[in-house]
């Protein structure tokens, strides 16, 4: 069991029942008052972040994550299929867990995932993607003017902008951090 005074970013801990990552932590001495370690955590199920104080050496409950890679099969009522390549099982994963991600789930995407026992907390897509592009919107702004962008629906049902030589049929590489548009292949 793991003490107030070891809590350091990074740290993986179980608050009333749900899982927070420590973002930070500073301890506050106060002139006339009881010194406290003060911290921002983020939730692993809902990426919300909250600011929790701990009074010193109390015990908190540290908890070990597991990540595992897991490869996309497909959605399957409100939960989404995927497959835990180091052990073969299928594995269900709640909507609320993969969150906007599923603007580029596609099968055969490989993601991390992050386990405590055997429920996901987290998933994390590769940072890039090649996918294709289904679908682009006209644009107002003529072709040659410089820097000329437009949307595009790409095959998982993402909608990024694009330059203006991008066209239906075409395979793009995206960032899925920022949801930028990174060449076409």
């Amino acid at each position: 069991m793991t003490t107030s005074n070891q809590i350091v970013p990074g740290i993986i801990l179980s608050v009333d029942d749900k899982i927070y990552r420590v973002e930070s932590c500073v301890k506050v001495t106060v002139a006339k008052g009881v010194p406290f370690i003060k911290t921002k955590l983020k939730n692993l199920m809902t990426d919300e972040v909250i600011e929790k104080n701990f009074k010193l050496n109390i015990p908190v409950q540290d908890v070990s994550l597991t990540e595992r890679k897991i490869e996309y099969l497909y959605l399957e009522g409100k939960n989404h299929l995927f497959l835990d390549t180091g052990n073969l099982e299928q594995v269900l994963v709640a909507s609320n867990v993969i969150g906007d991600k599923v603007n580029y789930l596609k099968e055969g995407i490989e993601l991390k995932a992050m386990f405590y026992g055997n429920s996901i907390f987290s998933v994390e897509l590769p940072q890039f993607l090649e996918l294709m592009v289904v679908r682009t919107e006209e644009s107002d702004i003529p072709a040659h003017v410089a820097n000329a962008m437009k949307f595009a629906i790409l095959e998982t049902g993402a909608k990024i902008e694009v330059p203006m030589f991008v066209e239906s049929g075409d395979i793009i590489k995206v960032d899925t951090q920022t949801n930028d548009f990174i060449q076409r292949v």
